[in-house]
Formats: C-alpha cells, sequence, structure tokens
C-alpha cells in the first residue's frame, strides 16, 4: 500500500505538493533554530570562558580564596615549571598563564605633569608568542578600533570608551601606578599602540592589555602569575573531559597542606558558571521545545485543510464501495510518507544552512553598538545530533494528526446521500 500511495504522492502534485512545501519549511525553520540557539548560547559560555574561568584554571589555594580580588601576592610562583608540567601531562589541553591586577593610569601632559587619570582594570597574557592563542581568545584584532596591536615591549592596549574620556590617541604615553606582589607600590611607563572595544560596558570603563612578560616586571612577579587557564585545543568546553582533569591534577596535591599549593577548577566550578551552563540549557530547550509546538500546530492546521479540501474524493471512494476504515487507514499512511518526505528534505535543508552558519557565521555587531553584554558579535549555528531528528517531531506528527483529524469526517458520511452530494 506505501508503494501505492507513494506513486500517488509524486503524481498527483496538487494533493502533495503544497502540504510537502509548508512542511519542508516548518522543519528547516526548527533544524535552523535549534542549531542557531547552540551556537548562541554555546559562544556566550565560550567567550565567558575565554575572558575570565578557562576550560579549567589553575591557581593557588590561598588565590582561589580571594579570586574575585585579584590577589597576586598570592599567585603562583615557579609558573615556568608547572606550565611544563601542565603541558607533558595534559598535552590535549592548551595552557596560558595570565595575570590580571587592578591600578590607576596617569595619562602626563606636555611637560610632564598629570592631564588624566582613572582606575582600570588589567590583563597581562602572552602577545608576543607567535604559539599562543591568547590574542585570539580575546579576539583583539577584531577588536582593534584605532592604532594597532602591541608589537614591542611597553606598549599597551586601552579600550576605546576610556581612550575618548581622556583624549588619548595612539602613541601617547601613560604611567601605569599598581602594587608589586610583595605589596609595595609600582610604577611603569607604557605606550598606547591601539584602542579596543569589548562590548560590556564595565570592561570599556576602563581596562588595559599588556604583554605577560611587561606585567611581571611592573608587579614584581618574575616567573609568577595569577592564573594558568587551560583550554580544549580542538573544540568548545568538555565538562567530562575537563572532569578527568582536576581530578587527577588534584590528586597530585592532595596531601601538599601548602596553601600555596596549586588547585585546578573547571568551568563549572567558577563564577557561578555551573548555574549559567543549566539556566542556558534550560533556556534553550524551552524556546526550541515552543517553536516545535508553534511549527506542529502551523502545520497541523496545513494538514488538516488538506484533507478537508479531500472530502469529495473520499465520498467518491465511498460511493465506488470502499470501506471507510481503509480509507481512514490509508489517508493516515499518506500522511506519514508525506511528513517524512518534507522532514528529510526540511532537515536537509536546515542542516546545510546551519553548516554555513557555523563556519561563516552571521556578524551582528551592527546591532550590538553600545551593548553592555559580553556577547559573542558574530553567531554561529553548532550542529549537534539532536539537529538530524528534531525536524521529525514536527513533521511527522502534524500531518499525521491533520490528516487523522480531517479523516474523522470519513465516518460521518452517509452512504444513502452520496449520490445526491455528487450530482449538486
Amino acid at each position: 500500500m506505501f508503494r501505492f500511495l507513494l506513486k500517488g504522492i509524486l503524481h498527483d502534485r496538487s494533493r502533495s505538493l503544497l502540504p510537502i512545501i509548508v512542511t519542508s519549511i516548518g522543519v528547516m525553520l526548527t533544524v535552523v533554530l535549534l542549531c542557531w540557539m547552540n551556537g548562541l548560547l554555546g559562544e556566550s559560555v565560550e567567550l565567558s570562558a575565554n575572558f575570565n574561568t578557562g576550560h579549567t584554571k589553575v591557581m593557588t589555594r590561598a588565590y582561589d580564596k580571594d579570586a574575585n580580588q585579584l590577589p597576586n601576592d598570592l599567585a603562583i610562583i615557579g609558573v615556568k615549571k608547572l606550565l611544563q608540567e601542565l603541558r607533558n601531562d595534559y598535552p590535549d589541553m592548551d595552557w596560558a598563564a595570565r595575570i590580571r591586577f587592578g591600578g590607576l593610569i596617569d595619562f602626563p601632559d606636555s611637560t610632564g605633569e598629570t592631564r588624566a587619570q582613572g582606575p582600570a582594570v588589567g590583563w597581562g597574557i602572552d602577545l608576543f608568542n607567535p604559539q599562543s592563542k591568547e590574542k585570539e581568545r580575546f579576539n583583539l584584532q577584531k577588536s582593534i578600533v584605532a592604532g594597532r596591536m602591541p608589537a614591542h615591549a611597553s606598549e599597551a592596549l586601552i579600550t576605546q570608551d576610556f581612550a575618548e574620556k581622556f583624549d588619548i590617541k595612539p602613541g601617547d604615553t601613560f604611567t601605569l601606578f599598581g602594587t608589586t606582589m610583595d605589596g609595595s607600590m609600582s610604577f611603569k611607563n607604557f605606550v598606547v599602540a591601539g584602542m579596543v572595544r569589548f562590548g560590556s560596558a564595565a570592561l570599556d570603563k576602563g581596562a588595559i592589555i599588556i604583554d605577560l612578560h611587561d606585567a611581571q616586571l611592573a608587579l614584581d612577579m618574575d616567573d609568577a602569575a595569577g592564573e594558568i587557564f587551560g583550554f580544549e585545543r580542538d573544540g568548545p568546553y568538555n565538562q567530562t573531559r575537563a572532569t578527568e582533569i582536576a581530578t587527577n591534577f588534584n590528586a597530585k596535591y592532595a596531601k601538599d597542606t601548602d596553601e600555596f599549593a596549586p588547585t585546578m577548577l573547571r568551568l563549572d566550578d567558577q563564577a557561578g558558571m555551573n548555574e549559567l551552563l543549566g539556566y542556558t540549557s534550560v533556556v534553550g530547550t524551552i524556546i526550541v521545545l515552543m517553536f516545535v509546538i508553534a511549527m506542529s500546530v502551523v502545520l497541523w492546521n496545513a494538514g488538516l485543510i488538506s484533507g478537508l479540501r479531500r472530502y469529495n474524493e473520499f465520498g467518491v471512494r465511498l460511493a465506488l464501495g470502499e470501506e471507510k476504515g481503509h480509507i481512514y487507514r490509508s489517508l493516515l499512511a499518506e500522511g506519514f510518507l508525506i511528513g517524512s518526505i518534507a522532514s528529510i528534505i526540511g532537515t536537509a535543508i536546515g542542516l546545510g544552512i546551519a553548516f554555513y552558519m557555523q563556519h561563516h557565521g552571521l556578524d551582528m555587531s551592527g546591532l550590538m553598538k553600545g551593548s553592555t553584554l559580553m556577547m559573542p558579535t558574530v553567531a554561529r549555528a553548532v550542529i549537534t545530533p539532536t539537529a538530524f531528528y528534531i525536524g521529525f517531531i514536527p513533521g511527522l506528527l502534524s500531518t499525521l494528526l491533520g490528516n487523522a483529524l480531517s479523516g474523522i469526517g470519513i465516518y460521518k458520511r452517509k452512504t444513502a446521500e452520496l449520490f445526491k452530494e455528487l450530482e449538486n
């Protein structure tokens, strides 16, 4: 029967073409939305990881207790040795040392006197090592709005809003007033290489980025760093893998009672990220579920209307002696075939669009000017196994339900009235 119905669907386009087109579009939109939501929420988590948490992070136990205060006096000493140890033990992760600090930036006038000054938060990251991926994680190349990337020691990037506030231009000099690792005052001069815009009001208000070695010199932190970040080399955050690495690393220092012994945290263990991951997962599921339900209703209506238009056809078939149950079953089978064909077509098209968005993305920077949230400026889709079958839920259920409801009218037809209806 399926073979016979399939031939009818393929040859009689008047009854199958519109339902297939409508259902395919609905399935395609469902698949694209799922992949886009996966990408948007995943990119938001990755953005937070790039700036604040890493996929894993190593610090001293004492530093961990007051991490929000950036206590560089509790930083890791002997960071080169520890970095080498991490790279040897976990080569599938990319490890990078960083120093986060706060300080006062002083801009002098032509006579060397203070012209303007303001507080700033800063990062010391590996800018000059060609193998380092830190510039990509901070998206510095695309975030520069004036000037250039630092190319030499004692060059820095500052935020555009901070520069505009004090009328700073590339090439100007400033003095960073900070606190050394030992608690004494530190002073170091820098040249503004360029200005960046992160898209977050909290950061754009006042932030600087300098090379890690410059930060070590300025803060008297030779061979020391506040944190060591670990990132998956070939993909997004993997909770299972991060748990294995953190458990293995912490087991090595379990018997060490020194408060300056290193400890490793997963992304989930930091700054409420566990709640954020759960929240984004629930929100994403709810949004996709609501869309699936909405598309199911739309496609169900399309299937219902398509079935009602064939009311006379059912009457002719009944008049010729075909059983009501057989007509109803054939209608359901036809709905299943149409839903399957449309779901396959819609899923294939949706995956194609999602694949393009996954690799090229959609530039949303023009819509995010003045944004106060740390959100990715390029929206990318992420294809997951769910995307291969999610479209079949509205595609199949809606067509089956639409045909099932419209076919109820078959049992209400009275054979005695058929010829009178056909004459009219």
